[in-house]
């Protein structure tokens, strides 16, 4: 039986996650190995100036699960390097409450999950989906079903060494959703500001903060896609070289 590994940014006794891996229960193996705190927006992260600890939790439902006190990557590493004994076909990561689209694949630690997995040969697929559409109550039935037939479309027909899929699912009930488009990553536009303040012994701090993210809903990117209600699953490439700038710069005099 296939063996699925379920992780997340937000911590080990997140709705989302329970939502996750019940759903992949009916295709695989389900092991949970999460972080036992909030790591969002962490990045790609690898502890290694401290030890790293795990406990068996028990999750809302009665279900066990593992947490560690490291990033979601560490997780991973650590399932992979032998904490779980048998074997992980796959790695899944999320469902985070909010899209990661465009640059925020730099930031999440959701996708940096999947990218770890990545590195140790196994597929990874990192699931987030868009609570930021409006004031409706997060639709996660609806995104956990997505979760599952993307999963068994994976196990089905496989990812090519060195990929990730990042999917992002937008806020709707299951039959408000339009489809599936495969995508690029599109134009993520930053408002971030900086919050300068003194604390009470006169020292300086600072919060890095501002507006929600937007983006440029370009036809074909994951912006777009998620704008127009369908499922964005973006191919993610490990290889971040520009190869298109190569022979360009190999004509610059550099000696």
């Amino acid at each position: 039986m296939t063996h699925i590994l379920v992780t997340n940014d937000d911590g080990v006794f997140a709705p989302s996650l329970l939502v996750l891996a019940r759903e992949l229960e009916s295709i695989g193996r389900v092991t949970i190995l999460a972080p036992d705190r909030n790591w969002s927006s962490s990045g790609h992260v690898k502890t290694l100036n401290r030890p790293l600890r795990v406990k068996q939790v028990r999750l809302e439902d009665g279900g066990d699960a593992f947490a560690c006190d490291g990033a979601p990557s560490d997780c991973v590493a650590l399932a992979l390097l032998g904490y779980l004994k048998d074997k992980v076909d796959l790695v899944v990561s999320g469902i985070n409450p909010v899209a990661n689209l465009g640059s925020d694949l730099t930031y999440s630690g959701t996708v940096s999950a999947a990218m770890e997995a990545v590195i140790f040969g196994v597929p990874g697929i990192a699931f987030s989906f868009d609570s930021l559409n409006g004031p409706r109550d997060y639709q996660l039935d609806g995104a956990g079903k997505v979760c599952g037939r993307v999963v068994s479309k994976v196990l089905n027909n496989g990812l090519p060494e060195g990929v990730l899929l990042n999917v992002n699912i937008p806020n709707l009930a299951e039959n408000e959703i339009k489809g599936y488009q495969i995508t690029r990553q599109g134009k993520r536009v930053y408002r971030d500001l900086l919050d300068s303040r003194v604390d009470p012994m006169g020292r300086p701090y600072y919060w890095i903060g501002g507006d929600v993210p937007t983006g440029v809903p370009d036809t074909g990117t994951d912006i777009g896609a998620l704008s127009q209600g369908y499922v964005s699953i973006t191919p993610v490439h490990l290889d971040f070289t520009a190869h298109q700038w190569e022979d360009e710069m190999r004509s610059w005099i550099w000696a």
